[in-house]
């Protein structure tokens, strides 16, 4: 008998290499060397081939990766592919090239190097002469260049993989022609804009799985290669065009390539317009993806001619209407319709699909309410999340045995929830009832039947106690039970739980305790948010990998020294706000310079801002608001080049506002330096920040003139451009090629709005603000702030300016807030500000401002304090008058003899006549406008409806007064 060796293909074919014997063959001494001198071609950081080698007898079919015949000796699989390992090694492989020695392996049928790093080097052409290989995978393995087309030479070749190789390109695919046993083949990520890959392919008579996914093919019109009248159809089985450049009209050829095609994937492609029906011409069809393709209308009728379609993946496009008859797929197992624009309830003939699998319309407009969900008692996923579902949740869920998700978050249920309902389920995992006003009442004494991966409960009303039944799960990954209303303290088992935790939210709750050691409380790529809770005491030690770390809104004191207890190359975010933490930063920063979102705001925190700062070159946002750091600011900061947010307001920082801020820091939005000790003179480089809403300098020591260049900020020259939010979104990366999308932090910035010191975050990105209030500037107001039309708020109160308002200030038709007050300010109040309709905060007291002032309805309406403190002022709301006016309120001169002439004079003109005329002038008056509007219905109608109008009008003139009156009294 002879040992079994099977070379298994991805197209399934098994190349039995001899039977089983009872006498083991060692490797060939000259393949052994091969092997020997491959190994010293490449670099082996992780020990990969440590076992290579060893001792000169040691046999090289016992090496890894390593697989030899037993019946000849010959090496015959050669299997090294990388592996993810664990997040402190990641992804293990090697790094070199592939030596010509591998040639010496003239039996080799299996070559598997894929996820290795060959840096760019191309393909070697030798692998072309090792003729007897049926497997070859070299994807992802960073080899660059063309495809030798040498690889044509491999006619025994099964299996061919070159994916993802994101720098390899072919124009000529000829060679692949010569592979008639090929039966699988990938080349997604491959670049085949000029390539003849339609006509190659249709000469692979044994092909049944094509991947071309993301290969750049071009969407024209017809085929760039049409098929020759004596080509036949391949039984292919498997089509992935996903991620190309293919529309509506470019893929016919696609229904006569082959008459056995049952999966087709074409997410990614720009199909447009109404749903494609051709597919259904495809009667050998069971799995559909047209995800992101773009696609929009109603879903048609016709999807029942999809008669043995197992699996239908429409999501994420435009599609809208409501859920059409697919009961006519009795076949249809799975169902993905998310992120759409479907609307409407449930139809009553959709319970009759009783063999699905997964449903997924999440992200859509759904109303209504659930449907009886024990209709569907295969039903393993279900995700309906973020619609406008309402009603009761379904008691029926828990006759679902086979279920494994649930995902109903974000929508408008309304329910008290026992344990009854999940009793029965049990298989369940992953559980999301977040975001509904639903209320979870299980026993303490509960025991849920399954273990559960993912528990998200987020502002469902959990009761005020720590809910004990999470006692009994040991092995989820993800809990949520932020918003709970949950008042109560931390329970000692709750830390020692799940060996698998990698995301914990239990913020917005009112919890009670401390901090333990968290470095071996969670897995890999952790995110932990305890925020806006009560707990207190120092933080002692965090996760080595962790990802996002808020602990704001607490009373957590001491240092925050933990952060240089690892050197942390995942460390996305670190929120530490509203705490009482204090002591000098600590000088570590570059462990953790993948850092992008440090918030340390409102604490006790000291000293001079580190250097080492200058590291976190990735540093989108910074705030080191209210605390008490003193010193200039680092140069080293001006390598944060990614910075959008700068807030150090509130602090006791000192010495000149750096020229750098606006040379480096090109991509600030929000910069705010106020209630400082910074001097010196604003530098023009403030002026490249081209990108700049917020600026606020308010409140130092600053003196010099207004820079003339306040033009060049770009985003406050437009009206409406920017987004409601700035924020940014968090992926954790969990491996070099994994990640996941962890939400969206807000940024939040206190500025001084309306008078009041306020916290803006989802709207801070519609303020568009200037803040140059309390220093001690000098100089006239330029000119150029007229071009600012998007400016929102303007501050320069409280300083040493003099001259005139500019006299185009009209032009800035956005201000809502416009505050001068407290300068030396003269001249007269120019007309053009009338014309600010949006004005709401006007504050001109203090200067030394001259006449009258304009008159307008928008000017008028201030309070008098507005214009307070000016003395040479007048005009309303002033009670000054102004000389001209006192000049038209004087009685005319009486003259004694000729006024009493004129009297008698007047007098005479009232003669009986006179009455008469009036008599008769009102009679014909009064009867010729009523007797025409009894007589014409149309007179009538019109007149009736000016009464209307008038009085509508009166109305709204009478609000719009009093509401000015109450703006005023309350000023």
């Amino acid at each position: 008998m002879e040992l079994v060796v099977g070379v298994i293909t991805s197209g399934g074919g098994v190349a039995d290499e001899a039977t089983m014997v009872k006498k083991v063959m060692r490797c060939r001494e000259n393949e052994r060397q091969a092997l020997l001198d491959f190994k010293q071609g490449v670099a082996d950081a992780y020990g990969i081939l440590s076992s290579w080698g060893r001792s000169q007898e040691e046999d090289c079919c016992q090496w890894r990766g390593v697989q030899c015949s037993n019946r000849t000796g010959h090496v015959i699989i050669l299997d090294l592919p990388s592996w993810y390992e664990n997040s402190t090694n990641g992804w293990v492989f090697f790094t070199g090239k592939v030596r010509p020695s591998l040639l010496e392996l003239k039996h080799l049928k299996y070559l598997n190097l894929m996820g290795n790093d060959f840096q760019s080097r191309p393909i070697p052409e030798f692998i072309g002469s090792l003729n007897k290989l049926q497997y070859l995978n070299l994807s992802r393995a960073s080899f660059a260049g063309k495809i030798p087309p040498q690889l044509g030479n491999l006619t025994n070749l099964r299996s061919l993989d070159l994916s993802t190789n994101y720098h390899l390109n072919v124009t000529n695919l000829e060679w692949i022609s010569h592979l008639h046993l090929l039966r699988y083949l990938d080349l997604s990520w491959v670049n085949l804009t000029e390539a003849d890959w339609l006509q190659q392919i249709h000469k692979l008579p044994s092909l049944t799985e094509l991947h071309l996914s993301s290969c750049m093919l071009p969407g024209t019109k017809s085929p760039l290669f049409p098929l020759t009248n004596s080509s036949s159809p391949i039984p292919l089985a498997v089509v992935d065009l996903s991620n190309n450049h293919f529309t509506p009209s470019s893929y016919n050829w696609l229904f006569n390539l082959s008459s056995s095609i049952v999966d087709i994937d074409m997410l990614g492609n720009y199909f447009g317009g109404s749903f494609p029906e051709a597919f259904g011409s495809i009667l050998s069809l069971e799995n559909l993806n047209l995800c992101f393709c773009w696609l929009e209308g109603e879903l048609p009728n016709s999807l029942k001619n999809f008669s043995r379609l197992k699996s239908l993946d429409l999501g994420y496009n435009y599609l809208s209407g409501s859920l059409p008859d697919i009961t006519k797929i009795p076949s249809l197992r799975k169902l993905w319709l998310s992120d759409n624009k479907l609307n409407g309830s449930f139809p009553d003939s959709f319970c009759q699909i009783s063999g699905l699998v997964i449903l997924d319309f999440s992200n859509n407009q759904m109303t209504g309410s659930l449907p009886d969900l024990s209709l569907f008692p295969s039903l393993r996923e279900l995700y309906l999340k973020n619609n406008h579902l309402d009603g009761r949740f379904p008691k029926s869920i828990g006759q679902l045995l086979q279920l494994e998700l649930i995902d109903v978050s974000s929508n408008s249920l309304e329910d008290t929830i026992s344990e009854a309902y999940f009793s029965n389920l049990s298989k369940l995992n992953s559980l999301d009832l977040s975001f509904n006003s639903l209320a979870l009442e299980f026993s303490s004494d509960w025991v849920p039947p399954s273990q559960l991966d993912i528990i998200r409960l987020a502002q469902c009303n959990l009761g005020t106690h720590f809910p004990k039944w999470l006692q009994s799960q040991y092995s989820f990954f993800e809990l949520d039970i932020s918003g709970a209303g949950i008042s109560d303290t931390i329970p000692h088992w709750f830390w020692d739980l799940s060996p698998r935790l990698r995301y914990l939210n239990i913020s917005y709750n009112q919890l009670h305790g401390v901090i333990p050691d968290l470095s071996l409380k969670f897995v890999d790529f952790a995110r932990i948010d305890l925020s806006s809770n009560r707990l207190e005491g120092p933080i002692t030690s965090i996760p080595p990998n962790v990802t996002l770390l808020n602990l704001s809104h607490n009373m957590l004191t001491g240092s925050i020294f933990f952060l240089c207890t690892f050197a942390n190359q995942f460390l996305f975010l670190v929120d530490l706000s509203d705490n009482q933490l204090s002591g000098e930063l600590p000088d570590c920063w570059m462990r953790i310079d993948r850092l992008s979102i440090l918030n340390l705001a409102n604490n006790n925190f000291s000293g001079k801002i580190p250097t080492s700062i200058g590291f976190l070159y990735r540093l989108g946002m910074l705030q080191l608001r209210n605390n008490i750091f003193i010193g200039e600011l680092p140069s080293s900061l001006k390598n944060c080049y990614s910075l959008s947010l700068l807030d150090l307001s509130k602090n006791e920082l000192s010495g000149e506002v750096p020229r750098w801020l606006g040379t480096h820091l090109t991509r600030l939005i929000v910069i705010s330096l106020r209630n400082n000790k910074f001097s010196g003179s604003i530098p023009p480089q403030i002026c490249y920040l081209t990108l700049a809403q917020v600026l606020d300098l308010s409140q130092n020591n600053i003196s010099g003139s207004i820079p003339l260049c306040f033009d060049n900020l770009a985003s406050l020259l437009q009206i409406n451009s920017s987004d409601a939010a700035i924020g940014w979104g968090m992926t954790v990366q969990y491996s070099f090629n994994v990640s996941d999308i962890a939400g969206i932090y807000f940024a939040n910035a206190l500025v001084q709005w309306k008078g009041k010191e306020s916290d803006y975050s989802k709207t801070l990105g519609l303020l568009k603000l200037i803040d140059l209030s309390s220093n001690n500037l000098g100089g006239k107001i330029p000119k150029e702030f007229a071009s600012l039309v998007g400016l929102v708020s303007l501050n320069l109160s409280n300083n040493n300016l003099i001259g005139n308002i500019i006299e185009k200030i009209g032009q800035m038709k956005m201000l809502d807030t416009l505050d001068l007050s407290r300068n030396q300010l003269s001249g007269d109040i120019p007309s053009s500000l009338a014309s600010l309709t949006l004005l709401s905060v006007l504050d001109l007291s203090n200067n030394n401002f001259t006449g009258k002032i304009p008159s307008s309805t928008q000017l008028q309406s201030f309070n008098a304090s507005v214009y307070a403190g000016n003395a040479k002022l007048c005009g309303l709301p002033l009670t000054s008058k102004c000389p001209k006016d006192e000049i038209n309120l004087l009685p005319p001169p009486v003259g004694r003899g000729k006024s009493d002439n004129n009297e008698k004079d007047e007098d005479r003109f009232v003669t009986v006549g006179f009455y008469i005329s009036v008599i008769l002038g009102f009679a014909l008056g009064f009867w010729g406008f009523i007797i025409p509007i009894l007589l014409w219905s149309t007179w009538r109608h019109t007149y009736f409806k000016f009464l209307d109008k008038t009085k509508d009008w009166i109305y709204v003139m009478m609000e719009i007064n009093m509401a000015r009156l109450q703006r005023k009294i309350g000023g």
